[in-house]
């Protein structure tokens, strides 16, 4: 196995000092996921190892480069994603895809794809009326769709957004928990919560909520309505019942466009219950304007032993099924 060796230089000592990282942190990382050896000098790197780790180094390197020069910054996070999406898809652009602004947040944070799999579905929303996105927990699913959502509604492409998702995550049994019915469905719909506020400030939140711009219920309160003007998301499907599920989706109205997330391995509805996300999938594949997206582990942007984790679980159910099968 040859060495190479290969430097790469910048100009600018500010974006420079973030491409590196607190410490050289950044550095760190690439060699860490790359297999290189980064020597940084000034606003000079040396890269050394295998020929082909190298020059995805190199290129990595530039294109993070380039990405801080628009403006958009660059976290520890971003690096690695960075790395794991140059190392599956040597071809990839960085900057089509972390250039890709879904949404300005008031702190100045930018939200923007982190891999080809939430580029392909940033697109999908952008393209299509209802979009299905089903994949591992950690791939953004959720999250993306909230900024689309909120960026939809500050531009006033629609008037609200609705989030919905199943009140109980196995039988609907609410009647054991304390407080009336709202008290009793908020702590399946506190993820929503979460998510919104990452995207606005919490008063403004609020307001919105009060106002009726924004609208969180539980899937049940679904029934009998019909959403026009409307930006809708219908988180943790898989919960869904196949009677749920088409209930959902036909109140869609007029101007109005639907995002529903969920993961297939990850089902908590009764064995005699089937899940309306895994029957959907087949029922309405080939409509035109409408997009199964599907998410895998390198989609993971959470902690990177999220992605291992998730791995070595598909790896067991592989075996497990792979044992029934030869019985």
């Amino acid at each position: 196995m040859s060495t190479k060796v290969l430097e790469v230089s910048f100009e600018a000592p500010a974006n420079v000092q973030v491409l590196y990282g607190p410490r050289d942190e950044n550095l760190r990382r690439v060699e860490k996921e790359l297999g290189v050896e980064l020597h940084a000098r000034g606003e000079t790197v040396q890269i050394r190892g295998e020929e082909s780790s190298v020059d995805l180094a190199y290129r990595l390197l530039e294109e993070l480069y380039l990405v801080l020069q628009k403006g958009i910054s660059i976290y520890p996070t971003d690096v690695d994603c960075a790395a794991r999406m140059l190392k599956r898809h040597p071809g990839a652009g960085l900057k089509d895809v972390f250039l890709d602004v879904v949404y300005l947040a008031p702190t100045n944070r930018r939200i923007t794809p982190k891999s080809i799999g939430q580029k392909e579905y940033i697109d999908a929303i952008r393209k299509n009326d209802i979009v299905f996105g089903i994949g591992p927990a950690g791939t953004g699913k959720t999250f993306l769709a909230m900024a689309m959502a909120v960026s939809a509604l500050m531009r006033r492409e629609v008037m609200r957004i609705v989030l919905a998702r199943p009140a109980v995550e196995a039988g609907e049994k609410l009647g054991f928990l304390p407080g009336n019915l709202y008290e009793k469905v908020n702590p399946y719909l506190r993820p929503l919560y979460d998510a919104l506020h990452d995207m606005m400030d919490y008063e403004r939140a609020t307001r919105m909520v009060e106002t009726g711009e924004i609208e969180v219920a539980p899937l049940a309160f679904m029934r009998g309505r019909t959403l026009n003007d409307s930006f809708v998301i219908l988180d943790e499907a898989q919960n869904s019942t196949s009677e749920q599920m088409k209930m959902f989706l036909t109140r869609l109205g007029l101007h109005s466009k639907a995002v529903i997330t969920g993961d297939i391995t990850q089902i908590d509805l009764p064995p005699d219950k089937a899940s309306g996300l895994v029957q959907v999938q087949e029922i309405l594949r080939g409509i035109k304007g409408v997009s199964f997206q599907y998410f895998s582990e390198e989609d993971v942007v959470r902690h990177r032993l999220v992605q291992d984790i998730i791995g070595a679980y598909d790896k067991a159910d592989r075996l497990k099924d792979k044992g029934k099968g030869e019985r």
